[in-house]
C-alpha cells in the first residue's frame, strides 16, 4: 500500500517511515516539508523561514530520523533546541511514532521538573534528545550527558530563542556536538541575531522561506470592543461560550488566577498556565485544552510562548498586549495552518488612542465598537477548526480533500456523530466515506447537543477546507 504515501515517498522518505505517515492520514505535505525534506535527507545545512503550525516540524524532524544512528549511555547522536518545555514535548510527540520505527528513543530535557527521570532516560542510551538550553547544559556541567557522538543538530524557533537570551547557550551547546555535523535552523524570521547565528554555526546552508513572515494578520477577524474595566470578566465569558476553543491573555499570573476562577463562576471552565504554575500544573492545563476538558486557557505572554495548539478558535486579549510585536505573537495562536479564526481586543474608554496607534503599527483597521456577542457569534460562524482531536497528539500534514458522501434524492445524508466537544464547539461525523466530516455547533439544529455515537442526519456545504455538514440533525429514535 504504497500510494497513499507516495506524494512524501517522492521527497526521498524511507518507507518504514511513510508507514506512520500513513498510520496518521497524512499523505500530502506542506510546502516547507516538500521544500526542506530533499536537501535535508541530503546532509545540507538548512535555514528555514516557517511560521508557526506549518509543518515544520515533520520537514526537519523526518531527515533527522531518518539519519539517526545508535546511542550509548548519555551520548544521544540527535538534538533538537527547543525555546520552551511545552514545544519540547509536542516536538518529542510528534516525533516518536517515526523514531520508534527505528527502534529507537527519545529523551526530552528542560527545567520545571526533577532531574531523576531525565538522567534515566539519557543513561539508558536515548538517540534523540530534544531540549531547552538551560537545563541541558545543567545536564552537561553534571556529566549526564555528553554531545561529541551528536551528528545531526536541530535549532527551533531560533528568533524566540533570541528574545529569551538563549543564544549564547546554542552556540556553547553547538561547540561541544561532532565537527562533522548537520545543522538545521528555523525560525519566524531570517535576520539580525538570528543570521549571525547562522552564520557561525552552520556551512553553506541552503535557505527555503514559506509563508508570510510572522503570523498572517489578515486571515483572522479582528475585533475591538470599548469595555468597562469592571464587564471584562464577563465579556470574556460571554465570548468563550459563543466562540468555543479561546485563549485569553492577561498581564500578569496574578490575573490570570483571578480571571480563571471568576471564568469559573461564570459557567466557563478555564485553566490558567503562567511561569507561577510548576511543570507539571502547566502540562495539565495544556492537555485538558488540547483534548477539550475546559474551553478556555488563561495565559501570560511568557507561557503562552510555548502554547501550539491546532483549532483554537479565538484569541481574547483580556488585557492590552504591550507592543505591536506581542498582539501579533498572541494573535497567532489562532488562524493557523489555512484555519480562520477571531481575535478580540477588550479597550477600556481611556484606552482608545493606544488601541488605534496599535492598529496602525499592525496594519489592520477595525472600528472600535460596543461589545456584540451576536456579530462574534457571526463572525466565529466562519471560522474552522482543521484537525480532530487525535491529530493534536499526533503528526499531520494538509488535510486532503474529503471525498462527499453518498447523497439521498433531497441532498440530505446519514452518519454517526462519531465526536463532538460541546466545549470546543466542533466534532467529527463518520458517513461512510472513510472520511471524517467536520461539523461546527452553528451548523446544528435543535434545542440540544448531540452526543458521540448518535445516529445524525444532514446536508453536506461547502466550508472553507472543504465538504463540512450543514442542518445537522439527531435521530432521536436511533440508538
Amino acid at each position: 500500500m504504497t500510494s497513499p504515501v507516495n506524494r512524501f515517498a517522492a521527497l526521498g522518505v524511507p518507507d518504514d517511515l511513510c508507514a506512520p505517515l500513513e498510520r496518521a492520514g497524512i499523505t500530502t505535505p506542506f510546502p516547507i516539508q516538500t521544500a526542506v525534506i530533499p536537501d535535508a535527507l541530503a546532509g545540507r545545512d538548512v535555514c528555514g523561514r516557517a511560521p508557526t503550525g506549518s509543518g515544520k516540524t515533520l520537514a526537519f524532524g523526518l531527515p533527522l530520523v531518518a539519519g539517526l544512528q545508535s546511542a550509548s549511555n548519555r551520548r544521544p547522536t540527535a538534538l533538537i533546541l527547543s525555546p520552551t518545555r511545552e514545544l519540547a514535548d509536542q516536538i518529542a510527540n510528534e516525533l516518536r511514532p517515526f523514531v520508534r520505527a527505528r527502534n529507537h528513543a527519545v529523551a526530552t530535557v528542560y527545567g520545571g521538573v526533577g532531574y531523576g527521570p531525565q538522567r534515566k532516560a539519557l543513561a539508558a542510551g536515548a538517540e534523540l534528545v530534544v531540549a531547552c538550553p538551560g537545563r541541558l547544559e545543567d545536564l552537561i556541567n553534571t556529566g549526564d550527558i555528553m554531545l561529541d557522538r551528536v551528528t545531526h543538530v536541530v535549532v527551533d524557533e531560533a528568533d524566540r530563542m533570541a528574545d529569551m537570551g538563549f543564544l549564547p547557550s546554542v552556540r556553547r551547546i553547538l561547540g561541544l556536538v561532532s565537527s562533522q555535523r548537520q545543522v538545521q535552523m528555523f525560525s519566524a524570521t531570517l535576520d539580525g541575531a538570528v543570521m549571525k547565528l547562522a552564520q557561525t554555526v552552520q556551512t553553506n546552508p541552503v535557505r527555503h522561506e514559506v509563508g508570510p513572515k510572522g503570523p498572517d494578520m489578515s486571515a483572522a477577524h479582528h475585533v475591538f470592543w470599548e469595555i468597562a474595566g469592571v464587564d471584562r470578566a464577563a465579556t470574556t465569558a460571554s465570548a468563550i461560550k459563543a466562540m468555543g476553543s479561546t485563549i485569553v491573555f492577561t498581564r500578569t499570573r496574578h490575573g490570570a488566577d483571578r480571571l480563571a476562577k471568576q471564568l469559573d463562576r461564570l459557567g466557563v471552565s478555564a485553566a490558567p498556565i503562567h511561569g507561577g504554575r510548576s511543570q507539571p500544573q502547566r502540562d495539565r492545563a495544556l492537555r485538558s485544552f488540547i483534548k477539550g476538558e475546559v474551553s478556555s486557557l488563561i495565559a501570560t505572554d511568557v507561557a503562552a510562548r510555548g502554547v501550539h495548539v491546532e483549532g483554537v478558535r479565538a484569541v481574547v486579549h483580556f488585557d492590552p498586549p504591550a507592543d505591536a510585536a506581542t498582539y501579533v505573537h498572541r494573535s497567532g495562536r489562532t488562524a493557523r495552518a489555512g484555519a480562520t479564526g477571531v481575535v478580540v481586543s477588550l479597550v477600556e474608554p481611556s484606552a482608545k488612542r493606544d488601541a488605534r496607534k496599535l492598529q496602525s503599527d499592525i496594519g489592520i483597521n477595525a472600528a472600535i465598537t460596543s461589545v456584540d456577542i451576536t456579530a462574534l457569534r457571526a463572525a466565529g460562524r466562519q471560522t474552522q477548526a482543521n484537525v480532530d482531536i487525535a491529530s493534536t497528539v499526533a503528526p499531520r500534514a494538509a488535510a486532503m480533500p474529503i471525498p462527499p458522501p453518498p447523497a439521498s434524492a433531497d441532498g440530505r445524508v446519514r452518519g454517526t456523530l462519531k465526536i463532538f466537544h460541546s466545549n470546543r464547539g466542533y466534532g467529527f461525523i463518520d458517513h461512510g466515506t472513510g472520511r471524517d466530516l467536520f461539523v461546527h455547533q452553528s451548523n446544528l439544529s435543535g434545542a440540544r447537543l448531540p452526543q458521540s455515537g448518535e445516529l445524525v442526519e444532514f446536508a453536506v456545504g461547502e466550508g472553507r477546507r472543504g465538504p463540512e455538514a450543514v442542518d445537522v440533525r439527531v435521530l432521536v429514535a436511533a440508538q
